[in-house]
């Protein structure tokens, strides 16, 4: 049987599973949102290994928002923004 293990998930642990993945997935889909990109890409973070890739990628991208203007800057970014590094 492929699912044999579904019965003994209580709906306990089905609550637990379904919180996990809105306390985790939301703030991702958020970052994605104000970077530029798909929210719906922040689905990727509920997947092994594609978490930390989106990670790594969200770390390292040029992020259409600020490319374009359309994202605030911070204030820290204020801070930084006339050095010539």
């Amino acid at each position: 049987m492929l699912f044999g293990f579904l019965p003994h998930v209580g709906p306990i642990e089905l609550f637990i599973v379904l919180l996990w993945g809105v306390l985790f997935v939301w703030p991702v889909w958020r970052i994605c949102e104000k970077a530029g990109y798909p929210g719906a890409l922040g689905l990727l973070a509920i997947l092994p290994g594609f978490n930390i890739g989106l990670l790594l990628f969200l770390a390292f991208a040029d992020w259409p928002a600020l490319r374009y203007g359309t994202g605030k800057p911070t204030p820290t970014w204020d801070r930084y923004r006339d050095l010539d590094l």
